[in-house]
């Protein structure tokens, strides 16, 4: 029954793409294969009243506002994405990142005090309009007793509900795809449709994302590149989150980016280094880095706000990562194909020259050319096709990673079309590289492999192996010491390198 629900939720989806003639618009007509255009002008036959207003980023964002919370999150992913899809198209999704309908502010007032456990006069002297609105809470500005001005975040009512509504259709959509489609299927959809369903999950506990806020206001702290706004644990609830006001003008408003005094080179300089140093150095990052989680102030300071979906990745990752974007900077791409194979990303049945031949093919025409001169589309496009040729597959613990990096590109480009983002992660990068994978490093880790060594030297020594009924042997009390006495030696050593190199 639940699929069946699913697979209607499907079909209404596809229905109210087609009514606001979103699914193909006409306006790309010129653009479709024969076979697609046929397709487009059959389905123009269903388009409803609505579909003659309106651009097509016009008609997609209403789409996506009546079919509900992960709609509205693709839309938002879309929206940062002016150059690989138009200025115009970008901007008109854009009201999809906080300018949705508000739910009444009584509403949201019941919320808090069921979520709080009290009145709402207990907490705040103060507790104003939203002043935004997205697909799973609103914000409200109030006051605090002791005066501190702060937002207020609140779950919508029912949101539960739609989502697992929403949760459902997309992971039958997934399905279809890898039943149907067998060009999609190395791009893992069951797997992607999972990770983006917990993460939406997740996000449904505002006690949740206090916690990463707060971690990732501390990690922020260390760099200096970005801010988060301090919570206030006395006004969380599982449907409720406080934090101080976020300072500086919202990113999302067109009119912040002609604010007088403001850098917009080092602004997008300071974003791509800030989603770098967290991914790299902490292995934690904001993966929900669109304009309307991000507030900016004169001349280069950002705040980001919405730590509801927190990204997080093994020391294995961030150092494949650090060697893919190091081999790129370098342009070595010998080294960039390597890392692929290293970390399983391709077969080893492809070669690993071949594969950096083909890499060579998309990475050298981007250097020497300003941003606003290479097509972002076509890029990706020639990825896609290279990466299919050598059986390269989706990594669905890196879909967070790979969804942050394209929407924090696309935001520094907004605030600087001419962003050279190559320049600007090359001081995180570097400064990764060298920490890692220098000579301290490496004496570094052979203290700690000497240490590991002890310690299972020791584990041994307390408990040995039991002998069998079949032999029975007894190793000399002072070969266990010899032994003890040599990992003992190693580790000391090791320890003293290190310091010595530190």
């Amino acid at each position: 029954m639940s699929s069946l629900a699913a697979f209607g939720r499907l079909a209404a989806a596809a229905w109210s793409l087609a009514r606001n003639d979103a699914l193909l618009p006409r306006e790309l007509d010129d653009l479709y294969p024969p076979s697609v255009k046929a397709l487009s002008q059959s389905l123009r036959a269903f388009a409803g009243p609505e579909s003659r207003s309106g651009r097509p980023g016009e008609r997609l964002a209403r789409s996506f506002e009546k079919l509900g919370p992960v709609a509205i999150k693709l839309g938002q992913l879309l929206s940062t994405r002016a150059d690989i899809f138009g200025a115009p198209f970008a901007e008109d999704l854009s009201r999809l990142k906080d300018k949705l309908p508000p739910f009444p502010t009584e509403e949201a007032r019941r919320e808090v005090e069921l979520a709080l456990g009290r009145p709402i006069a207990d907490v705040f002297s103060s507790f104003g309009e939203p002043v935004a609105a997205a697909s799973l809470a609103q914000a409200h500005e109030a006051v605090l007793l002791d005066g501190r001005k702060v937002a207020v975040k609140v779950l919508r009512p029912g949101v539960e509900h739609r989502v697992a509504q929403d949760a459902e259709a997309l992971t039958l959509a997934a399905r279809l795809v890898e039943r149907w489609s067998v060009p999609a299927r190395r791009l893992e959809p069951r797997a992607l449709a999972a990770t983006v369903v917990r993460a939406t999950e997740l996000e449904l506990d505002l006690r949740l994302e206090a916690a990463g806020g707060d971690e990732l206001a501390e990690i922020m702290a260390k760099d200096g590149y970005m801010a988060a706004p301090k919570v206030i644990w006395d006004g969380v609830g599982k449907k409720v989150l406080t934090q101080e006001w976020a300072k500086g003008a919202p990113l999302s408003d067109p009119a912040t980016l002609d604010l007088p005094g403001l850098d917009r080179k080092a602004l997008a300089d300071k974003l791509i280094r800030a989603f770098l140093a967290q991914a790299l150095d902490h292995g934690v990052f904001h993966a929900d880095l669109h304009e309307g989680n991000l507030f900016v102030a004169a001349p280069a300071e950002i705040t980001a706000v919405d730590f509801g979906i927190v990204g997080r990745l093994t020391r294995a990752e961030r150092r494949y990562l650090a060697e893919i974007l190091w081999g790129f900077l370098e342009r070595d791409y010998e080294k960039i194909a390597q890392t692929h194979f290293e970390a399983g990303y391709v077969p080893r049945t492809h070669s690993v020259s071949a594969f950096a031949q083909a890499l060579r093919a998309v990475g050298e025409p981007l250097f020497g050319r300003t941003a606003k001169d290479v097509s972002m589309g076509r890029v990706l496009t020639q990825l896609f096709e290279i990466t299919a040729l050598f059986d390269m597959r989706l990594q669905p613990q890196l879909v967070l990673l790979q969804k942050t990096m394209m929407t924090v590109e696309g935001v520094a480009r907004r605030l600087d079309p001419d962003h050279d983002i190559w320049k600007a992660a090359d001081p995180v990068v570097r400064r990764w590289m060298l920490r890692e994978l220098g000579p301290a490093a490496r004496a570094r880790r052979f203290a700690e492999e000497g240490l590991d060594a002890l310690r299972a030297i020791a584990r041994l020594i307390e408990n040995p192996p039991q002998p069998t009924a079949v032999a029975v042997t007894h190793e000399p009390e002072p070969a266990r010491l010899t032994w003890f006495a040599i990992g003992a030696a190693v580790a000391g050593a090791a320890f003293f390198l290190a310091a010595w190199l530190f």
